[in-house]
């Protein structure tokens, strides 16, 4: 299904600064996505390889992009041997963040920039990502991140919003957005959740969100400041064997259609997010964004782009990843197990994937970042 005929182009509404969205910024990228009918690939990174490679693709596509790290991924980008795990997280998180705030307006586009997956436990690292986005704030009059994801979708959903309700009280001074999940997404995400296995855990009513819950979501919440919901439709994180997803976009046309009825809004009022994108069917893809998607999450397509990129390049040169120098031609093989050959090879790889996404979402072209 293609987007209404109604959509605008994204190219009516006022151009943006290069770089990352934030504050009115980001609620004009939204906006273009909701009246363009597109959408915006969101990219987990956890290196400052995989963070340039999605500027590039980015660049290379004339799209705007949102680029996301989870307490692990930001873990890892602080480094492995840090004592403190919290302050890893928040340290690596931050580097992150200001790498990206270095460079994305060089590249000439708008990022919205994000963290993925915090649950409970993980409240203590989001907090802490605010107090340092306030003194971010404070030096440069924006903050560190465009939107942070609260996920306590195992929770009553009475508790998951009011939660939501304390957290946006702390971002929306700041200019920063959040996202909510209602539904619980499938699978594992960076140790939240849990693998599936075999074909059962299709047609868990958890995987469908009510549309009552997103009306009451969308109601309670949006007033404070700028919301997004991941109401699942069926979807789970990782890629699995046919017969274990069963997507329903349908359920995101009668939670939009119900918010829209009840509180007397325009068609697809409430920016969605679609989780779990790696692996779905494009038509899938195309009806969810019809209906309202505005990010799309892929994580796992893009790891094993990059991973293949990075096995083709050791197949094709797996003399160099034995010997220092050929023991056939006496010369040296540096400069092709050289780090930087190999991760380029990584990241060539995962600028085409994400290529194919833009193409999907319908983003090429449409950058709404002001060209100099």
């Amino acid at each position: 299904m293609t987007p209404p005929s109604t959509a605008l182009p994204a190219n009516s509404m006022s151009a943006i600064p290069p770089g990352v969205a934030t504050g009115g910024a980001y609620r004009t990228l939204l906006r273009a996505c909701q009246m363009g009918g597109y959408a915006l690939p969101a990219v987990n990174v956890s290196s400052s390889s995989t963070a340039n490679a999605a500027l590039a693709a980015a660049r290379a596509n004339r799209a705007d992009i949102i680029i996301q790290i989870s307490a692990g991924g930001a873990r890892f980008y602080a480094g492995q041997s840090l004592p403190d795990e919290q302050q890893a997280r928040i340290l690596g998180a931050v580097a992150l963040a200001r790498h990206v705030h270095l460079l994305a307006r060089h590249y000439g586009v708008a990022v919205i920039l994000h963290t993925d997956h915090a649950n409970r436990p993980l409240l203590g690292w989001i907090d802490g990502l605010v107090e340092e986005s306030r003194r971010h704030h404070e030096q440069t009059g924006q903050p560190l991140f465009s939107s942070h994801m609260l996920d306590l979708s195992t929770e009553p959903v009475a508790d998951n919003i009011a939660t939501a309700a304390t957290l946006m009280k702390k971002l929306s001074p700041l200019g920063i957005g959040l996202e909510i999940e209602l539904g619980i997404t499938g699978g594992e995400e960076d140790g939240i959740g849990n693998e599936l296995h075999g074909t059962g855990p299709a047609d868990h009513p958890s995987l469908y969100t009510s549309p009552e819950d997103v009306l009451t979501a969308w109601k309670t919440l949006s007033p404070l400041g700028m919301l997004s919901i991941a109401a699942s439709f069926g979807n789970v994180h990782g890629v699995y064997a046919p017969g274990n997803v069963r997507l329903r976009p349908d359920i995101l046309r009668r939670s939009q259609a119900l918010v829209a009825e009840r509180l007397q809004m325009g068609p697809n009022p409430v920016p969605l997010v679609f989780h779990g994108g790696s692996g779905s069917d494009e038509d899938a893809i195309k009806q969810a964004v019809s209906f309202g998607v505005f990010k799309f999450n892929i994580d796992t397509d893009t790891q094993f782009a990059y991973a293949q990129g990075v096995a083709r390049y050791m197949q094709e040169h797996e003399e160099a990843f034995a010997h220092q120098v050929s023991p056939v031609t006496g010369r040296p093989l540096k400069k092709q197990y050289d780090i930087r050959t190999w991760m380029k090879a990584g990241e060539d790889s995962f600028i085409q994937r994400l290529t194919d996404s833009f193409r999907v979402l319908g983003a090429q072209g449409r950058s709404m970042a002001r060209q100099p």
